[in-house]
């Protein structure tokens, strides 16, 4: 009796570790299949692997970018689909249950449900057909599914990703990680440094509130907190000085997961043909051209969100509202955090007001409100900009307003160049500090609508015959004579007024070249300089001033510092030190957070190089890589350019063994466009950091691209039918039928 009983907690443990490790897919909710419908698609790949998708109908074509992408990294989709499902802590571990948790908070699920009935059936019958490519490859492949009743997926699925990723690309990780840590709230206009102002790079407007722990929270563009940087170029024909209209697209991206680039052309009967890049979960794509025009992104930091700090009752279950309590909407869900191989479920509480959504911490209760809240017309919006066929169709399409940020960067046939500040900027009542934290019991502060489309700022074909952005304030986009005032925009619109190390040699490289050619625009693209203005100025100085008698090392490296001509080209012997000595002072100035200090930071730079290099100025190329692996295809490249240089290179991986700092984000799908005088075809040509499927490492296609890469050169785009078909190097057809 003793022995039978004896092994009872035995059998116990082992059936809560099997239960733990089963019942994630049994708690889910099986997903159900769009609408059935019969769709073929042919594609074409080319000797880079890129795919050109043809259809007979729109839907159709969509139908085969669903099937080409699954091809090419299906787990990164299933990734993303796993987020609309709130499954990916299943997945990810605690950093997917984090964005499982904003999922739940942000309520997109709920968004997509509702509006996904009001979009336009054209557009619901392109985002049924993704999805039904998406179940098809599923089905057909069902050894590389990563969660059982993930599929089948639908429209929902695929527009509730939107609904949850479009928030984060303008910053709204800020607010859900301050709350999520419970820190404290400080109503200033700009950060601080030991209790006084922050050095004058930091002072472009600061963050709501900071925290006393700055440990990012992962979350659905977690690899970059949305895009940490971008370029942008397009030079009208009296400027090129050969007639030519031209567009660079640069928007730096992750090289891997949910919002890394991916190449694509598409064409359908119909006339829809554009060639360009979406993210993983986009049913077309995002930026590039048509035959007729095209237009790139680069991240805008507008003030999109607000936070309302709320008058809670004693027990904490109501609020005040205009002097009425009311309920606080409260929901506990269950988050599957993945441990090795036990997945645990892990319960929290979100709640919603009339402001939002909301949380409820130590400090209080507060809600927020973002621009794009509880909207899915993005979808809408994206689509009819790549059907467009002139300016006039492209600037309706964009006074749609429905994508909340990101700037816009336009060029097109007949020579027209266009920058837009495009924004979904909420129209605040006035005499209200909305930097800071606004009361929460007055709903007149709960702004409804948004400013309209003639009040944002916009520069069409300004007299410099040049436009560029690189996450700097619109009011420096043209060179001087041709720029906006700032003076003319209500300041509560909160735009930007600061500016990068890119954006000031931009300006002064495109303003100086005479005329603006493909040559001379590819040397900008490619530029690795640095101005000494700004942090770069700031930490070079602080550096040479310090005091480091006593420290022979650190005195090698400050006057190695001394001598450095502020290019990041691999050629001095001061670049690699440089580059790692400003890589924290970029971030603070890009993140308008406190400056790091300037000894730890040389003293961290110079121990690191001599643990791994034996000295402090090994080549730049040894320290900065491209490295892709392992495998049969792996590569492991030298890299020149800088975090902030118009030769992107940024995020370094600091967890190598060797001690290098692999790129993983920075320049990443790169486009020069070009329509030629008279009115000639449209030619355009690309490059990507590895290639057509990263996640393969089998493919040919897992790495072909990095040596032109690393080496600043482009491949063609294969545009027109006839030069797809005359370097297809495998042509098939997919088909539910």
């Amino acid at each position: 009796m003793v022995r039978r009983f004896g092994w009872l907690p035995l059998i116990l443990l082992l059936i809560v570790l099997v239960g733990l490790m089963t019942w994630e897919p049994f708690a889910a909710t099986r997903g159900s299949p769009p609408p059935a419908r019969d769709y073929a698609a042919t594609i074409t790949r080319d000797e880079f692997g890129v795919p050109h998708i043809h259809g007979r109908t729109d839907p159709d074509v969509t139908f085969g970018v669903a099937w080409a992408h699954s091809e090419d990294d299906f787990a990164t989709l299933q990734d993303v689909l796993a987020m609309t499902r709130g499954r990916y802590g299943a997945i990810a571990g605690e950093s997917g249950a984090a964005t499982d948790f904003a999922l739940a908070l942000l309520d997109a699920r709920g968004t997509a449900r509702r509006r996904y009935p009001e979009l336009p059936a054209d557009v619901r019958a392109l985002i049924d057909a993704y999805a039904s490519g998406l179940n098809l490859y599923a089905a057909k492949h069902p050894r590389e599914v990563k969660l059982a009743r993930l599929f089948p997926v639908n429209g929902e699925d695929v527009a509730t990703g939107f609904a949850l990723r479009q928030p984060f690309f303008f910053g709204l990780d800020k607010v859900i990680k301050a709350l999520a840590e419970e820190t404290p709230f400080r109503l200033e206009h700009g950060p601080r440094l030991n209790g006084k102002p922050a050095p004058a790079f930091l002072d472009g407007g600061g963050d709501l509130f900071e925290s006393d722990d700055d440990k990012p929270l992962p979350l659905p563009v977690g690899e970059a907190g949305a895009m940490a940087g971008s370029n942008a170029f397009a030079v009208a024909p009296a400027r090129s000085g050969d007639g030519v209209t031209r567009l660079v697209s640069n928007s730096h991206q992750p090289y891997w997961g949910g919002v890394a680039w991916y190449e694509l052309v598409i064409d359908s009967d119909s006339g829809w043909r554009f060639a360009g890049a979406s993210f993983p979960g986009s049913p077309y794509p995002l930026l590039g051209h048509n035959d007729h025009l095209g237009w790139t992104n680069t991240v805008n930091r507008a003030d999109l969100y607000d936070v309302y700090k709320l008058v809670l009752n004693e027990d904490r279950t109501h609020y005040r509202l205009d002097g009425e309590w009311l309920q606080l909407i409260e929901r506990t869900v269950t988050l599957p955090v993945r441990f090795g191989p036990l997945v645990l479920p892990i319960r929290r509480t979100i709640w919603a007001t009339k402001h939002g959504p909301a949380m409820l911490n130590r400090h209080g209760g507060f809600a927020f409100r973002y621009a794009g809240i509880d909207s899915i017309a993005s979808l809408t919006q994206y689509y009819r900009l790549t059907k467009a066929r002139n300016f006039a169709e492209w600037t309706a399409a964009m006074r749609q307003q429905a994508i909340p940020a990101t700037n816009f960067v336009y060029a097109d046939r007949e020579g027209n160049i266009a920058l837009v500040y495009n924004a979904q900027m909420p129209l605040r009542k006035p005499g209200h500090d909305w930097r800071g934290v606004v009361p929460g019991d007055d709903s007149s502060l709960i702004w409804r609508t948004t400013v309209g489309w003639e009040a944002m700022p916009r520069l069409v074909n300004p007299a410099s015959g040049f436009l560029f952005n690189a996450n700097n304030t619109p009011f420096v986009a043209a060179g001087p004579g041709s720029e906006l005032d700032p003076k003319t925009f209500d300041p509560l619109l909160g735009i930007e007024l600061d500016t990068t190390n890119r954006a000031r040699r931009a300006v002064k490289l495109m303003s100086a070249a005479r005329p603006l050619g493909r040559l001379e625009l590819m040397r900008i693209k490619y530029d690795t300089g640095y101005e000494r203005a700004g942090y770069v100025a700031w930490m070079l100085d602080a550096i040479a001033r310090l005091d480091l008698r006593g420290e022979p090392e650190l005195q090698r490296a400050q006057k190695l510092l001394a001598t450095w001509d502020l290019t990041a080209d691999g050629k001095g012997r001061a670049d690699a030190l440089a580059n790692l000595v400003l890589q924290e002072a970029m971030s603070s100035s890009y993140g308008l957070k406190p400056a790091p200090d300037p000894k730890t930071e040389l003293k961290n730079r110079v121990e690191h190089l001599l643990k791994h290099f034996g000295r402090i100025d090994p080549p730049l190329g040894e320290v900065l890589r491209i490295r892709q692996g392992p495998g049969p295809n792996s590569v492991d490249l030298p890299m020149i350019g800088g975090g902030d240089t118009l030769r992107a290179a940024t995020m370094w991986k600091k967890d190598q063994p060797d001690g290098r700092y692999p790129v993983r984000h920075g320049d990443s799908f790169i486009q020069f466009v070009e329509w030629p005088a008279g009115g000639g075809p449209v030619t355009s040509r690309s490059i990507q950091p590895f290639g057509a499927a990263t996640t393969r490492p089998d493919s040919p296609h897992y790495t072909d691209q990095a040596p032109l890469f690393a080496a600043h050169r482009t491949k063609p785009v294969h545009f027109t039918r006839a030069d797809i078909a005359a370097h297809a190097v495998r042509r098939y057809v997919v088909s539910n039928r």
